[in-house]
C-alpha cells in the first residue's frame, strides 16, 4: 500500500509508505491520500489528523506521476499543452478536487486540524504539503530536512507552494528560500516560523499525538469552524472578519450543545465533554410584556447580559 491510514480514538494517521522511493507522491499514493482525506472529513468521530512519512530519511521527498510508458515526450508537452486552455471538468490545474473544490485531491484543506510529524526531508511536493494540508508542524531534531526544489530544476513549480509560503512566512525570510532554492534544517525552520516545534526523533510521533489527544477534547464543531474562519476569512478586512466571526459565534450557540457544555463545566469546576450534538430548532420566544420589554431593552443597551 502506498499509505498507512488509521483511525484511533478519534485521531486519524496518514502515513506515506514507499521509504525506498522517499515516501514521493506518485499516483497511487496521491490517489489513497485523496481518499483518505475524503474519509477523514465526513467520519463525524475524526477531530484531529496526524500526517508523517514512514522510517527516518523522508517524511515527502517530493512529486512523481510518472507517465504512462506509450507516451512520448512530444504527446506529453501536447497534453500538458491542452490541459493549460482545456481543463477537465471536476479538476483544478488538471488535479481531481477530492475533498477540496478549490486546491485540488493532491493538496487539500479540510476544516480538521491536522498535524505533520516531520520525520525527514520534506522537499518539493512534501513542502507543498506542509503549506496547505496541515496547521501544526512537529519536526525531528535529527532528521527533518526542508527544500523547495523549484528553481533548481529550471521553474517555478505546477503546485501552490510559493503563494503559501508567503502568506505564511515574512517576506525576506520567504524570499531567500524561495530564491536561493537552498536546503535548510530544523532550527532555521523554527526561526522563520515555518514549524512550531523541534523534538528528538524518538518523541515525535508521541508529541503529535499528544497535541492531537488535546484537540480531541475541544468542542469539535467549533475547533473545526475556527480553522474555516481562519482560512477563508481571516485575511478580510478586520471588520469584516470580525463580522462573519459573530455570525459563526452565533451558529455554534443556537445550533449545537457544546457552548452550554462549555459553560456548565466551568461553573461546576469540572471537565467538559463536548460531543458536537446538534440542537433541535425549539419554539419561539413568547411575546414580551410591558415590563418584561423594557427590562431587557435596558440590559441589551447597557451591555449587561
Amino acid at each position: 500500500m502506498p499509505i498507512d491510514y488509521e483511525k484511533r480514538d478519534g485521531v486519524a494517521y496518514i502515513t506515506l509508505n514507499n521509504p525506498a522511493k522517499a515516501n514521493i507522491l506518485d499516483k497511487p499514493t496521491s490517489d489513497a491520500i485523496s481518499e483518505a482525506w475524503i474519509d477523514l472529513w465526513e467520519d463525524r468521530d475524526i477531530r484531529c489528523a496526524i500526517v508523517t512519512g514512514k522510517g527516518d530519511r523522508h517524511f515527502c521527498g517530493g512529486h512523481n506521476l510518472a507517465p504512462r510508458p506509450d507516451l512520448t515526450a512530444e504527446d506529453r508537452e501536447y497534453l500538458r499543452t491542452q490541459r493549460i486552455f482545456w481543463p477537465l471538468a471536476g479538476t483544478v490545474h488538471g488535479q481531481k478536487t477530492g475533498v477540496d473544490g478549490r486546491m485540488g485531491d493532491h493538496y487539500p484543506r479540510v476544516w480538521k486540524p491536522v498535524i505533520a510529524a516531520i520525520n525527514g526531508w520534506a522537499a518539493g511536493a512534501g513542502m507543498y504539503m506542509l503549506l496547505t494540508s496541515t496547521d501544526i508542524r512537529i519536526a525531528s531534531a535529527e532528521n527533518a530536512r526542508f527544500k523547495f526544489g523549484l528553481l533548481t530544476q529550471g521553474w517555478v513549480g505546477n503546485g501552490p507552494g510559493p503563494a503559501m509560503l508567503v502568506k505564511q512566512l515574512r517576506y525576506v525570510d520567504a524570499m531567500k528560500i524561495l530564491l536561493t532554492d537552498e536546503a535548510f534544517d530544523a532550527p532555521e525552520a523554527l526561526r522563520v516560523g515555518l514549524i512550531n516545534e523541534i523534538v528528538p526523533h524518538a518523541e515525535l510521533m508521541s508529541r503529535a499525538e499528544a497535541l492531537a489527544r488535546h484537540i480531541c477534547t475541544l468542542p469539535p464543531a467549533a475547533v473545526r469552524m475556527m480553522k474555516e474562519f481562519v482560512i477563508r476569512f481571516g485575511q478580510l478586512p478586520d471588520d469584516q472578519a470580525w463580522h462573519v466571526q459573530n455570525m459563526m459565534n452565533n451558529m455554534l450557540i443556537q445550533t449545537t450543545m457544546d457552548a452550554e457544555e462549555g459553560r456548565a463545566a466551568f461553573n461546576a469546576k469540572r471537565p467538559a465533554n463536548f460531543t458536537g450534538t446538534l440542537r433541535k430548532r425549539g419554539e419561539p420566544w413568547p411575546d414580551l410584556s410591558e415590563d418584561d420589554a423594557k427590562r431587557l431593552d435596558e440590559a441589551y443597551r447597557g451591555g449587561e447580559f
